[in-house]
């Protein structure tokens, strides 16, 4: 490929060009600084490990970040991978990992349809956005399905919930941190803050924002579940304990003046005072016992204790 002036191809070109890296190597990824002469912080930025989603203006390009669904994680837990775009006057150029769902789709439309790419590069980002955005909806359905389950498994009180909740609750600050900044680089987008942004794309990004917004919003009614949810588990496993502990205190107070009665007349010294002290008879306190236990039980019961 020939050098170019920084940021830009032929712009008298009508050809779109679109550069995909795919885990490119150090030698690969000099293109970037060698071709296309980007600005070396976002070379560096495009390099690195995890960037949060953003967008900056640099001359002759855009330079955005954003997040897809990373399945390699597995259904059970969320998880992102970050892609970088450079978006020239009529070229674009995307970083990724090699692990992306919808720049393999988009490759493969633009082998069937040559229109795609003729559309121009916002167009072209425009559906590779749209389609990472897709992709986000079998999580949040997958977010709601675990929060319908653990809601029942709470009112219900089963203690094992609290690992899960603290799990969920973690995975929706992950997407909370990812969804938020990434809807407002594609606000940006359809406000069309950029002058490489028409209208007619400005429309398109807008309808993107929408499902973007949406699922912001899902984000957050999520985590005040999952805040309701440990509450009820909580408020459940405290009640459970109440109970406990009631039944400990009736026993323990039943118990107290049976206590004292086999401790009067277990004592080794004769209490004329008390009947049966000298002669030990043994049915008679028992049935001295059983009347104190009825008495109380039948207290406790009329002020409604048990």
């Amino acid at each position: 490929m020939e050098q170019v002036e920084p940021g830009w191809l032929d712009p008298s070109s009508s050809v779109t060009l679109w550069v995909d890296l795919a885990a490119p190597t150090d030698e690969e990824a000099r293109i970037l600084s060698d071709v296309f002469h980007f600005h070396p912080l976002s070379v560096e930025d495009a390099r690195s490990a995890l960037q949060y989603p953003k967008v900056e203006p640099y001359p002759g390009y855009l330079y955005l970040v954003l997040h897809g669904i990373d399945l390699a994680k597995g259904k059970s837990q969320f998880a992102t991978r970050d892609m970088d775009f450079f978006l020239g006057r009529n070229y674009l150029v995307t970083v990724h990992d090699g692990q992306s769902r919808s720049i393999h789709r988009i490759h493969e439309l633009c082998d069937q349809h040559e229109r795609i790419l003729s559309e121009g590069p916002v167009a072209l980002l425009h559906r590779i956005v749209d389609s990472m955005v897709d992709h986000y909806r079998p999580a949040i359905q997958g977010f709601e399905t675990r929060l319908d389950k653990l809601e029942d498994q709470a009112f219900k009180g089963q203690e094992q919930i609290v690992r899960q909740v603290i799990r969920l609750k973690r995975e929706l600050g992950m997407l909370r941190r990812v969804i938020m900044p990434q809807r407002d680089v594609i606000g940006r987008l359809a406000r069309r803050e950029f002058a490489a942004i028409t209208d007619e794309m400005a429309y398109r990004f807008r309808d993107v924002y929408d499902h973007t917004a949406r699922y912001a919003d899902e984000a957050w009614l999520f985590q005040e579940r999952v805040t309701g949810i440990h509450e009820v588990n909580l408020a459940s496993v405290s009640n459970r304990l109440n109970q406990v502990m009631k039944v400990l205190t009736v026993m323990s107070t039943i118990f107290l003046p049976l206590t004292v009665l086999t401790g009067m007349w277990g004592m080794n010294i004769t209490l004329p005072q008390l009947p049966g002290s000298e002669a030990a008879q043994f049915w008679w306190i028992a049935g001295i016992m059983v009347a104190v236990i009825a008495a109380m039980l039948g207290l406790f019961r009329r002020f409604k204790w048990i």
